[in-house]
């Protein structure tokens, strides 16, 4: 296990970490094994561990300690907790682990910064922010960007949006942008719309949420919402978007593991085109594609909707010469 990574035993293990750490930021887990998305959002909690080492990970098995679940006020689980010098600095409910990550992601900006001025000056790679509100946008078919989260809203109009959401069965994705500031601030400028919340239907802005209840009224709504398609449909359009597809965690410009990173240097080296899909973005499609291409691990590289491998494969294609003969024809200018 990860030095950064505790399972905790007793409530003082958690006192002496907080006591030790006091100006760092420590992410706790609240968890049930009862509770299937636990054991996902747990899959996810440590891999976020294994990357982000200037920060504190604690998993905590909620029924085992009763009295500090009741403390951080856990109704349900899977429920993670963000302490900053000591203190709650935020929540996140639910299994919504794009949010997990990008809440990590900035706290781990942060930490790197106190732990080492220096070298996160030197080393931090600026992510063009318009990039990454597109990646937001078209990352699920209906993309919401709400304050607070669809179990915790946190203003009126997100508690009502997600109630119309609920009430004529769209499934969606959303994002706190109570939780991200310059994501916030930027998604104004981005789409020229003033107010939260908003709505994208295949990564185009509907509007707040008067449109969207104009839209229900006079019954253009339901149009417009993607109809739902099953795993396996998704899962074969995703891996035959582009010729060449990988599937990777976090984007080539922020790959979230060293196998990833490895992979998107030398498609850029050899200068092969390929599109992407970040997997830690959606669960369902991290599991499913596992079945689907009888392939437990990630990368995937997928070629004309057909399966090539992981990283190692790529390696032994390059080492042999035959990672240009593959990949004919979609070099990138």
């Amino acid at each position: 296990m990860d030095s950064n990574l505790l399972e905790l035993t007793s409530e003082n293990d958690l006192k002496n970490l907080v006591e030790k750490n006091k100006g760092s930021v420590i992410f706790l887990d609240f968890w049930a094994t009862w509770a299937q998305p636990c054991s996902q959002m747990n899959e996810v909690f440590t891999e976020l561990a294994g990357k982000n080492s200037s920060i504190k990970f604690v998993k905590i098995e909620a029924e085992k300690f009763p009295e500090l679940s009741e403390s951080f006020e856990i109704e349900a689980v899977p429920a993670f907790i963000v302490l900053k010098n000591g203190k709650i600095a935020e929540r996140i409910n639910g299994a919504n682990a794009p949010e997990l990550t990008n809440t990590v992601a900035k706290y781990a900006k942060v930490s790197t910064f106190v732990m080492d001025k220096a070298v996160a000056t030197s080393e931090k790679k600026t992510v063009d922010l318009n990039t990454r509100l597109k990646e937001l946008i078209n990352s699920s078919p209906v993309m919401a960007f709400i304050k607070g989260t669809p179990t915790q809203p946190r203003c009126g109009f997100s508690r009502q949006l997600i109630e119309i959401f609920n009430e004529n069965q769209v499934k969606f994705s959303s994002f706190n942008i109570l939780a991200d500031e310059e994501v916030r601030q930027g998604l104004k400028e981005y789409s020229n719309w003033p107010t939260y919340p908003q709505v994208y239907i295949n990564g185009e802005l509907v509007g707040g949420l008067d449109i969207i209840k104009e839209l229900v009224a006079n019954g253009e709504f339901k149009d417009m919402v993607p109809k739902e398609k099953g795993l396996d449909e998704r899962l074969q359009e995703l891996t035959t978007k582009g010729d060449v597809m990988i599937f990777i965690k976090g984007s080539p410009e922020t790959p979230r593991c060293g196998f990833s990173k490895t992979l998107v240097n030398i498609f850029t080296e050899k200068k092969i085109k390929y599109e992407y899909f970040d997997i830690l973005q959606d669960e369902e499609v991290r599991q499913g594609l596992k079945k689907f291409a009888n392939w437990p691990t990630y990368p995937m590289v997928f070629n004309k909707g057909e399966l090539v491998g992981g990283l190692d494969i790529i390696k032994e294609l390059d080492s042999s010469g035959e990672l240009d003969t593959t990949f004919a024809l979609k070099k990138s200018n």
